[in-house]
């Protein structure tokens, strides 16, 4: 042996890493494992590469629906008596000075049925005065086809609307076409409400990136849209936007006191809570069972350095007689198993982190081969797979697979470091 072991040696120095390394790449036919090594290297990389995709995608799909769901809906709303006649505006105007809130827009909504060549079909008109649209980046920022020129001008606001490029799509519409709408309650006669049919034009197209919008909205202006439901003067609600959808919570009391004794506050957290309560469910749910994984793949390392304990027991008595310590046998065996677990860790990390920096080609490639749509969007509400990388969650799946990893190690390097030399050397 070209080094040999002292007393004194260093713990973790160079003929510890040596032999650890020796270990590890011994063949069979030398007693050594590494098949089985092989075998726990690609749990452990598929493990942590797995786990960092699908945390990865979940994190990027819950990120995509709260951003656009947001970003279309608002983060705060306020209902109750500050909506009636000449109270409105100047509550508006008031919540707007509140500190980290972006805008506040007056909205109504009502359900039509809109007859286009191709078909006739449910929508939603959304009534938002036009300099309000043009504030709204995710409607205004995505216009496909048309402008917002014409939105807004006219009496009562004009004629001119805004729709889903899906919606447009289905019902056989382009920008600058008539489009008919009828609301089953906007006329008001001696008998009760009666339905009211209008043709407006279509002066663009947008798209939200979600099919439940973009296949189903319609924007009106806000004075159109009260003239055609029959609720003159009146809005359904004051959604805000903020700087921090995160404070909304938190802004909920300031945005009370500066809308109104009246006013009801309500922010996104407390809209379709089953929803996001199941998003977060689920997430914590996957990532408990991934991690589990990587604890399963980091065991095998244990089977492993048995059978290389078993095979190497006339070399460790060797060792111990030559003046090796335990210490030291216990380091050489740690390090011959963690090392699968480290390098095993690094290569999960790569094609992870690769895997979802690429995987929008990726998923464009594999459409292509297979020729089938990957990620619907009518199932999923997104066009694409969303990954969004969290350096954090990243950092702690990292710790836990090798922390695994070394862990796995102890138990036969323990019955390594404290086997007995004499026993070991007597049928040799």
């Amino acid at each position: 042996m070209s080094v040999a072991p002292t007393a004194k040696a260093r713990p973790f120095g160079l003929w510890e890493r040596m032999l650890a390394g020796r270990y590890l790449r011994a063949r069979r036919s030398q007693g050594g494992v590494a098949l089985i090594s092989l075998i726990s290297f690609i749990g452990i990389t598929l493990a942590v590469a797995v786990l960092i995709i699908v945390m990865s995608v979940m994190n990027g799909f819950r990120s995509e629906l709260l951003g656009r769901i947001l970003g279309f809906q608002g983060h705060v709303f306020v209902a109750g008596g500050v909506l009636d006649g000449p109270a409105l505006d100047p509550a508006v105007q008031r919540i707007r000075k509140v500190p980290g809130v972006l805008e506040a827009i007056p909205a109504l909504q009502g359900q039509v049925l809109a007859m286009g060549p191709n078909q006739i079909t449910g929508a939603i008109v959304r009534g938002v005065r036009a300099a309000d649209v043009a504030g709204t980046p995710i409607v205004a920022h995505n216009i496909t086809h048309g402008s917002l020129a014409g939105y807004g001008q006219g009496d009562y606001g004009g004629d001119t609307i805004l729709m889903g490029d899906r919606l447009a799509e289905g019902l056989g519409v382009k920008a600058g076409q008539p489009l008919t709408l009828i609301s089953p309650s906007g006329g008001a006669t001696a008998f009760g409400g009666s339905p009211v049919q209008k043709t407006f034009t279509v002066g663009a197209t947008f798209t939200v990136g979600m099919s439940q919008y973009d296949q189903a909205y319609i924007y009106m202006p806000l004075q159109q849209a009260q003239l055609f439901f029959g609720r003159e003067g009146s809005v359904d609600e004051i959604e805000i936007r903020l700087a921090n959808p995160d404070r909304a919570e938190a802004m909920k009391a300031s945005i009370a006191r500066a809308a109104g004794p009246t006013a009801v506050v309500t922010d996104w957290t407390q809209r379709d809570t089953s929803f996001w309560g199941a998003l977060k469910v689920e997430r914590s749910v996957m990532r408990l069972i991934l991690l589990l994984l990587i604890g399963i793949a980091a065991l095998n390392i244990i089977s492993g350095l048995i059978m290389l304990v078993k095979n190497k027991g006339r070399d460790i008595a060797i060792l111990r007689t030559m003046g090796a310590g335990q210490g030291s046998i216990l380091r050489i065996f740690i390090m011959a198993g963690g090392a699968v677990g480290v390098l095993g860790t690094l290569a999960g990390l790569i094609i992870g982190v690769l895997f979802c920096l690429y995987i929008s080609p990726i998923q464009g490639f594999v459409e292509w081969v297979t020729g089938q749509q990957v990620f619907a969007s009518d199932v999923y509400f997104l066009s694409r797979i969303p990954a969004k990388v969290d350096w954090i969650e990243v950092a702690f799946i990292v710790v836990f697979s090798m922390g695994m990893s070394f862990l796995a190690t102890l138990p036969p390097s323990w019955n390594a470091s404290r086997l007995d030399p004499v026993e070991a050397l007597r049928y040799e």
